[in-house]
């Protein structure tokens, strides 16, 4: 079974598919950073510890927050040392091999999460819903979700 490559017209819709939804989340991105609820703390921050409270174990090693956030390794590393410093959260040494190290929110941690994470739905909120009809948002969702789903390794 032979496979064609796809058309010129294929090969720009999808570059320019890709175009917009980069640009869009860009722009989106830039009115949250901009908002109130930053103020406390960067949003790549916020993000480290957005992940540590959705994990169910409450505990991550390093490189499995690297798979969750937009930053290398060692930008990763120096982030988590200065949420040390501020005690957002803390190092445990991992029970199963004594050597590993495992992430976890502290108390502080955990409560500026909540407060910023609410304060960061009341914005995402007045950017997407005057934007977007409820239905538009959940095909959006749909959507984003099937192209992630599409993607090896996921």
């Amino acid at each position: 079974m032979s496979t064609q490559a796809p058309s010129s017209t294929a090969v720009r819709l999808a570059a320019e598919t890709w175009e917009s939804l980069f640009r869009a989340q860009v722009a989106v991105m830039r009115r949250l950073q901009a908002g109130r609820a930053f103020k406390a703390l960067p949003i790549k921050e916020y993000d480290v510890l957005f992940t540590l409270s959705r994990c169910p174990s409450g505990q991550l090693r390093l490189n499995e927050i690297n798979d969750h956030v937009l930053l290398s390794q060692s930008s990763l590393s120096r982030l988590v040392d200065r949420l040390e410093k501020r005690g957002l959260v803390e190092r445990r040494i991992a029970p199963e091999d004594g050597r590993g190290v495992l992430l976890g929110l502290t108390e502080a941690g955990r409560e500026l999460q909540k407060e910023i994470g609410r304060e960061h739905v009341r914005d995402i909120t007045a950017l997407i819903a005057p934007a977007l009809t409820e239905e538009e948002q959940r095909e959006l969702l749909r959507l984003t979700e099937k192209l992630r789903a599409s993607l090896p390794g996921r």
